[in-house]
């Protein structure tokens, strides 16, 4: 097992105090298993134990083992997700010979004892039904185990996977959004897609095998587009900005870089293998910000902040760490990292996930044309540099009604777009009620990105974004006043930036690095703040009549 990702999981094991997990227990032992997050944590610890790792936790994962391994058979709790985590658990411990035969005997002999329809909470009973990726969850953790000779299950596991094909979008993006098709989650295509990996991984090749490894090969080259040079998943819906997003990221791109190292595409897997230590390496940078969290602020983990209700602490810490062990399943050490320059790229997805993304030199963008009011805010909502913190420009938008905890009582839609006066009021394409015509384009140094936005009031503003090396370039045009947001970064739950505002001129700095609007009109500002999962946003504002000019660079 590659020896970097387990000492990556042991750096996310390490938020958890020897305290902490006891507490932990003794509630689960209370209150019975509720939900994954206790197995996972269990079965990430018994993989460390299994490579000579935390064995100061040995007696206590014993019981924790016990306890889960008894419990889940007995008890709808989320076992879609806990039953593969609990076998890869048992694999890791009987390969390395870390806990004696009989023991591990009983744990695999209660795991044997499972009724699918009686332990599993969300399953397909026929091709028809309308389940999502628990389902998925489900028959991947059936997969596996059957895999161990704990059971036959194909029928039941082949009819998960045909009540899954019929989520896909034109793309083979996985759609997973059951209040409307047309706000699909990001995390929610990718989690899927490496579900598919860990199924292949195990060794299917049933009757569904051809039709997932073409998916997975065709969406794996779009997943290069959506990566930001940060090594971030882009943003949008639910569960983002946590941690475990870029856990999935590297697996994803641990997976292809091996299949293309078999295939001999040596350069291919070279910068699959590149992308997948991107992804590791934002992840170490937010293992070292104090305090250690599982989103990407520094808010106390407790506040909730950024968070939604399920995706508290103890759930989506080890998620992290689990995914890193699946990245470390798919790992090929022979493979060499290949660092190569991308031609400036445009790429856009299909109308259910409404995104556009755009490349050049070091920069990377991130648009939204029709964004959930929730979660995002339609606009320019990304602007990252390689190299820079993410949020120093934008990292995501700020919604105005956000299904996630903040500390704001009226918070406001922001991103980066322009807006119109209407009856002496300022409206921003922000809002969700805006409509978008787009055009997109390329040459041998810039990508070009054209907004036509329609405001439901009657305004429509032109406007053209040209990314190069040197930054963003942003022209709008329209009739009479004509205005563009600038949200500053303000706040990131422990330290605030610092902003400077004046002659055309809008600063921010933060961690060593600064960005700066410049403009060809006044700058204002609006008084009001805005909340991402990042932290707050100040809002100002650029304003000329009939042409706009606004220039985004960030730099050292």
């Amino acid at each position: 097992m590659n020896g970097h990702y387990l000492s990556l999981m042991e750096d996310i094991l390490s938020a958890y105090t020897t305290e902490h997990i006891c507490r932990y227990f003794d509630e689960v032992k209370r209150d019975g298993l509720t939900e994954h997050g206790f197995p996972r944590l269990t079965a990430n610890i018994g993989i460390l134990i299994a490579h000579g790792r935390r064995e100061d936790l040995r007696p206590l994962f014993l019981d924790m083992m016990d306890f889960c391994c008894e419990s889940i058979p007995k008890r709808k709790a989320a076992n879609d997700f806990s039953v593969r985590e609990i076998v890869c658990c048992i694999r890791e411990i009987e390969a390395n010979g870390a806990v004696d035969g009989e023991r591990v005997k009983t744990w695999k002999d209660q795991l044997s004892t499972i009724d699918p329809k009686t332990c599993y909470s969300v399953f397909a009973e026929k091709e028809t039904d309308p389940v999502r990726n628990w389902a998925l969850f489900t028959g991947v953790s059936e997969y596996y185990r059957q895999s161990m000779g704990l059971c036959d299950s194909m029928d039941f596991i082949e009819l998960q996977l045909a009540s899954q094909m019929k989520w896909l979008d034109e793309n083979g993006m996985y759609m997973d959004n059951e209040a409307g098709e047309d706000h699909q989650p990001m995390v929610y295509d990718l989690v899927p897609r490496g579900l598919f990996m860990l199924l292949l991984h195990c060794g299917y090749r049933g009757k569904y095998y051809e039709n997932i490894d073409a998916l997975l090969r065709k969406t794996a080259l779009l997943q290069l587009k959506m990566l930001s040079v940060t090594g971030e998943l882009a943003y949008g819906g639910r569960s983002n900005q946590f941690l475990h997003n870029e856990a999935w990221v590297a697996a994803l791109c641990e997976y292809e870089a091996a299949r293309y190292q078999r295939e001999g595409n040596v350069e291919l897997a070279g910068i699959f293998k590149a992308k997948a230590n991107l992804a590791m390496e934002n992840t170490e940078y937010w293992l070292k910000k104090t305090p250690i969290s599982h989103i990407k602020n520094r808010y106390p983990f407790d506040s909730r902040y950024g968070c939604e209700a399920y995706a508290y602490f103890d759930k989506y810490m080890i998620t992290a760490a689990s995914f890193y062990y699946a990245a470390s399943m798919f790992c090929d050490d022979t493979v060499l990292p290949v660092e190569k320059a991308e031609p400036p790229t445009v790429w856009q997805t299909s109308r259910h996930f409404h995104k556009i993304f755009a490349k050049a030199g070091e920069y990377a963008l991130e648009f939204d044309t029709n964004a959930d009011p929730h979660y995002d805010a339609s606009g320019l909502g990304r602007v990252h540099r390689k190299g820079a913190p993410s949020p120093i420009c934008m990292s995501l938008p700020c919604p105005a009604h956000p299904n996630f905890g903040i500390d704001l009582e009226t918070p406001v839609a922001a991103s980066l777009c322009p807006g119109i006066e209407h009856e002496g009021k300022l409206l921003w394409s922000a809002d969700e009620k805006c409509t978008y015509e787009v055009s997109t384009g390329e040459t041998e140094d810039s990508a070009v990105v054209k907004l036509d936005c329609s405001f439901p009031e009657g305004g429509i503003v032109s406007t053209e974004y040209t990314l190069s090396a040197e930054g963003v370039n942003i022209e709008n045009r329209s009739k009479g006043k004509v205005f563009y947001m600038l949200p500053a970064f303000d706040f990131d739950g422990k330290c605030n930036t610092e902003i400077t505002c004046g002659d055309g001129e809008l600063t921010v700095s933060y961690d060593g690095w600064k960005c700066r609007y410049r403009t060809d009109g006044n700058i204002l500002d609006s008084g009001k703040i805005a909340a991402s999962r990042s932290g707050h946003y100040r809002v100002f504002y650029a304003e000329g009549t009939d042409q706009l000019t606004v220039k985004i660079e960030i730099t050292k």
